[in-house]
């Protein structure tokens, strides 16, 4: 997941370190913090790897900041990774990375990815139903409105996920226009008096 999200990110443009993990906490959110001791070893191995590389580039102050920038061989990978629209796309791990590079996935990968996150979701939604109906006597009140909370969570986001998946398709069947042709007007102002 951290790969994916700094191809993405340095498919945009050539970033340093510290704005790449800037970049990586507000688009993912504080719950997935990233830290330096996660983020520069998969930097190391991206580059180990041949889909990064590292420029020194020192500044006014002095300092010295090392920059990040995709090759060839990064946009490669970024691409094949925007295509994956098998199930490590759909899970609670992964979705969100890849749902913030919607805008540069083929709209068929966006498709079957929104598509099975619902599935994912709706399977989820069955279990949480399935404990509250099994737990509802032997558990306090707290543990069934977190059970509650739970439900309602994923019933949101199977809604939002419905509404995605309609946009898309109505966005990838071309419209057409029944509107009659003016004919009739034409008509009248060539026909002779």
């Amino acid at each position: 997941m951290l790969e994916f999200a700094v191809l993405g990110l340095l498919a945009e443009s050539p970033l340093h370190g510290y704005e790449l993990r800037k970049r990586l906490n507000s688009m993912l959110g504080t719950l997935r913090a990233f830290s330096y001791g996660s983020l520069y070893p998969t930097l190391r191995r991206m580059q180990a790897r041949g889909w990064v590389t590292a420029d020194d580039d020192s500044g006014r102050s002095g300092r010295s900041k090392v920059v990040y920038s995709l090759t060839a061989e990064g946009k490669e990978r970024f691409a094949e990774l925007l295509d994956e629209a098998g199930p490590s796309a759909w899970e609670d791990e992964t979705f969100s990375v890849h749902f913030s590079f919607f805008a540069q996935t083929d709209p068929e990968a966006r498709l079957r990815i929104l598509e099975g996150r619902r599935t994912r979701l709706e399977e989820k939604r069955e279990r949480f139903r399935g404990a509250a109906t099994r737990t509802r006597q032997r558990v306090d009140r707290y543990t069934l409105e977190l059970q509650r909370h739970g439900l309602e969570s994923v019933d949101r986001e199977v809604r939002w996920l419905n509404e995605l998946i309609e946009t898309e398709r109505a966005e990838k069947t071309p419209r057409t226009t029944n509107a009659p042709a003016p004919r009739a007007a034409e008509d009248e102002q060539h026909s002779p008096p």
